[in-house]
């Protein structure tokens, strides 16, 4: 398989590498350049008492989107509620002999109408990297809570 640099947008200024070094595949370890992750992998549905890259990938999206609600917020003038919060879901599946990833955002707003709320959603799929980094390439769905 060939090596290729495809990219759909060139990053003008670096803002953060996240840099880690893993060995063992689902079954390895991973940890950061720095130090902060050091972590035990294990494949999902295992007895391993390792994370999996489901979870990894689950937590940093939804970390990623509260973000970028709260810079949707801000764009209204409005400020996030301290009680906000995304419970991510990333499947792991197969068709016709494949792996293939899915997933589903839980957003809670309170006190955000629905309506705001559905616009502060879509706004931040327009600005999170995960979401724009899947978008189009995996299925994903949204709930409001």
């Amino acid at each position: 398989m060939e090596n290729s640099n495809v990219q759909k947008a060139v990053i003008e200024k670096v803002l953060y590498t996240g840099k880690t070094h893993t060995t063992g595949g689902r079954e390895g370890t991973s940890k950061s350049d720095d130090g902060k992750l050091d972590i035990l992998l294990s494949s999902p549905g295992t007895n391993g008492i390792g994370t999996n890259p489901e979870q990894l990938f689950a937590a940093g999206w939804s970390a990623c989107f509260i973000g970028a609600l709260g810079l949707a917020a801000k764009g209204f003038g409005l400020a996030l509620p301290k009680e906000t919060f995304v419970d991510a879901e990333v499947d792991l599946g197969t068709t016709q002999g494949a792996y293939f990833l899915q997933a589903r955002l839980y957003v809670s707003l309170p006190g955000i109408e629905k309506h705001l709320a559905q616009d502060l959603i879509n706004l931040a799929h327009q600005t999170c990297p995960y979401s724009k980094a899947t978008s189009g390439n995996i299925n994903l769905t949204t709930i409001i809570l």
